[in-house]
């Protein structure tokens, strides 16, 4: 099936009150085991490849693999930039053919973020791909501060940029958590209830299942996992170097891993259902 945009998979899913998965990939066998888990589950899915991938040529090349492997696929696919740094990156990922971008100017002044969501927006819209944008910027887990999104800031955003989906604040953080996260629910139904458009939890990765799922019903339609399934890919791939160390072509080497992994995607898109 051909690429579709996030906004094609969010707006339904924010008015059903269910979720799109969003993983980051890196390479075929990584997209492989996100695809071959979401055509198990029979689920659409995001697959996402993060900003860092633009420094070089591997965001180009894996657009390229990725559209071609949505083609053959038997659930809808979208190809999103994650976190795009620049106005300028998110308009190289439309000319690579990802069909959403996310431009991220959440550690921007307030003013700044909104002119430049608008320039991405502008862009992206008048070629047919959905936007991203980020408020209440959302750290790593070693940060100190996080500061949370307010309503107002919600709705005032998303009047103001046009975006089609909004990442918003409630207490996660990206990377693996060293203690439960503090969610502030509350804050999240009441964002939900300003912002019409599809909400997006970053920092998805270590959150509880149950958790996730109180946030599905108050708008969050889209829950990025990067850290959490890049993980399980290492974990397979050590355990597969350590029991096997006779010589094997990499392409047989690698798929009990890409299969473990699939597995492992299910159990996740499973407990966020």
């Amino acid at each position: 099936m051909p690429l579709v945009t996030t906004k094609d998979l969010l707006i339904p899913a924010r008015r059903e009150k269910r979720a799109v998965c969003a993983f980051n990939v890196t390479n075929y066998e990584t997209a492989a085991a996100v695809l071959d888990a979401a055509e198990t589950r029979a689920t659409p899915v995001i697959i996402q490849i993060y900003q860092r991938l633009f420094n070089d040529r591997k965001a180009e090349h894996m657009a390229g693999l990725i559209r071609r492997m949505a083609e053959t696929s038997a659930v809808d696919v979208a190809l999103h930039l994650d976190h795009g740094l620049t106005v300028e990156q998110t308009t190289r990922a439309v000319d690579y053919g990802f069909t959403s971008v996310m431009f991220d100017g959440s550690p921007l002044p307030w003013a700044e973020n909104i002119e430049q969501t608008r320039a991405a927006v502008a862009y992206a819209h008048a070629h047919g791909v959905s936007v991203e944008g980020e408020i209440g910027h959302v750290p790593t887990v070693a940060a100190s501060e996080r500061p949370l999104t307010t309503p107002a800031e919600g709705e005032e955003f998303a009047r103001e940029t046009g975006v089609d989906s909004l990442a918003v604040a409630v207490g996660t953080a990206h990377g693996f958590y060293p203690t439960a996260p503090v969610i502030d629910l509350g804050l999240a139904e009441a964002i939900g209830k300003k912002v019409a458009l599809p909400l997006v939890l970053h920092g998805g990765s270590g959150t509880p299942p149950e958790t996730v799922r109180a946030l599905i019903g108050v708008g969050f339609a889209k829950i990025n996992i990067a850290t959490e399934f890049m993980d399980s890919f290492l974990k397979a791939l050590r355990i597969r170097c350590e029991t096997t160390p006779e010589f094997k072509p990499v392409d047989l080497f690698l798929a009990p891993v890409v299969t473990e992994t699939a597995a492992y995607v299910c159990g996740l898109m499973k407990s966020f259902s």
